[in-house]
């Protein structure tokens, strides 16, 4: 083997004959002393020639590479040879690296940019929406709910996009609408509540596991963030106000039918109150929340203020009033008089039966005699004096099942909660004969009379619903103002 000159005339892919002309044409032969000490003597050195100056030098044999993993070996060179090749290779290729590096971190940037705006708009989504947690929590632990629920899209094709409203009122709004399988029903909008969503939890927890003749039946509801809704069957003769009230009255019923009704609706609070698993107090019994049907049969509604407790509970535990001013009880104010119980629906009962067997408020300042403004108290003192109550062409029937309506009311309205009856006492009472039912005490009237409020609540501090109608209805806490 020798060195030749560049001009031999060899290419990779010569022939042999390619070669045998290169050989008879002649080529230079060059050759040196290759032999080096110095590189025998270093391990790892070998000769290089170097061209331009014709010289040969011991240079350095690279025994491993990161370009060469297959000659990599755990030594300290091998260490010494990856960095030179890295330092090699970024200032080879540094305009390349800028660029690269440059790319990653507006990548970076922009992604961080659009994670910072992603999370902003989910906290701000968050926020909103956790008003409604506690609404989606209970709707998943509450597996037996026989109600169903729909979409909002669901409501607004049931209701021709909301087309037929049948009333509003502090609640919200109601609707008429037709289910898929033919049947109308009464679609109710909740409006703003509290921000827990506490009144539709309520509404659905009570109404939604109970079915009973004198109790609305609940056949779904839609929960869709903001959009709260429930669905109802639906009550064509609307609520019992319009047939006690002369000013609201479109159709009169006599005072037969007016008992009925009144018996239906004892019946259904007795139901809530012992026909469940869980005592059902209602809170907001009014003729407003009495619905009637095609047979005018009646329907207890709207339990946004209704609470569970168990059976074997007689007291219960409220951090503040609730109800419709003229129908809550007085211990929800006055706490020394005796605890809230189910005696407290007992009493919103009884202010509900006095007003259908007087067919009138109770209290109503606009009567010309200033004894009726308090009607409870004016037909005690008739009845105590050994009076009737004036109901015109009234037969003697009817007239007996007024007297003992009212027998009844008045028992109901007792300021102590131990001297009311239990709805099943109530149910006896009005089946039974009016012989047999004594006149009770009179319940208290005035402020004079009352007792003194209770430290746990301040009157003056508490807001007070206007009444137009019967539709307003609040939670009053002592912490509104």
């Amino acid at each position: 083997m020798a060195w030749i000159s560049n001009d031999f005339p060899i290419v990779a892919n010569s022939t042999f004959s390619d070669i045998q002309d290169g050989l008879a044409y002649g080529f230079v032969i060059l050759w040196y002393r290759v032999y080096c000490r110095e590189c025998e003597a270093k391990k790892g050195y070998y000769c290089y020639y170097n061209d331009g100056s014709g010289t040969i030098s011991c240079e350095y044999y690279r025994q491993c590479t990161i370009l060469k993993p297959s000659t990599f070996r755990l030594k300290p060179q091998c260490l010494l040879d990856i960095l030179s090749d890295l330092l090699y290779f970024c200032w080879e290729y540094r305009w390349t690296l800028e660029k690269i590096i440059g790319s990653i971190i507006a990548a970076r940037f922009f992604c961080g940019i659009l994670f910072l705006f992603t999370l902003l708009a989910y906290k701000f989504k968050r926020r909103h929406l956790s008003m409604y947690d506690s609404i989606e929590e209970f709707l998943q632990s509450q597996n037996n709910l026989m109600p169903i629920r729909y979409t909002y899209r669901d409501l607004k094709n049931m209701t021709k996009n909301f087309k037929d409203k049948l009333g509003e009122g502090g609640y919200g709004t109601v609707f008429k609408g037709q289910l898929k399988s033919g049947p109308f029903a009464a679609i109710k909008l909740m409006g703003k509540s509290k921000a827990s969503g506490q009144e539709f939890i309520s509404e659905v927890a009570t109404i939604g596991r109970i079915h009973h003749v004198n109790v609305v039946r609940l056949i779904g509801f839609c929960v869709e963030g903001p959009k709260r809704a429930l669905v109802y069957e639906f009550m064509p003769n609307g609520s019992l106000e319009k047939y006690i009230f002369p000013q609201q009255v479109t159709v009169s019923l006599n005072y037969s039918k007016m008992f009925d009704i009144a018996l239906g609706v004892a019946k259904g609070i007795d139901y809530l109150h012992r026909g469940c698993d869980m005592q059902i107090l209602h809170f907001d019994i009014k003729p407003h929340n009495i619905l009637l049907d095609d047979n005018f049969t009646p329907k207890i509604s709207d339990f946004g203020l209704a609470k569970l407790y168990p059976t074997d509970e007689s007291m219960v535990s409220l951090t503040a009033a609730r109800g419709t001013m003229g129908y809550m009880a007085p211990e929800m104010f006055y706490r020394n008089i005796g605890r809230v119980s189910y005696k407290s629906d007992v009493y919103s009962f009884g202010m509900l039966l006095m007003e259908m067997a007087s067919k009138r408020r109770n209290l109503n300042p606009f009567v010309e005699n200033i004894s009726q403004i308090y009607f409870p108290c004016w037909v005690h003192d008739r009845f105590s004096k050994g009076m009737e109550i004036d109901l015109g062409d009234a037969s003697l029937d009817e007239r007996i099942m007024v007297k003992k309506m009212t027998f009844v009311a008045l028992w109901c309205i007792q300021m102590k909660p131990d001297d009311r009856p239990s709805m099943t006492k109530v149910i006896e009472m009005l089946e039974g004969d009016v012989e047999f039912l004594q006149l009770p005490p009179k319940p208290f009237l005035s402020a004079e009379e009352m007792p003194v409020q209770d430290s746990e609540i301040d009157l003056n501090d508490m807001e007070f619903p206007l009444l137009s109608g019967s539709l307003a209805v609040s939670e009053i806490s002592p912490s509104t103002h």
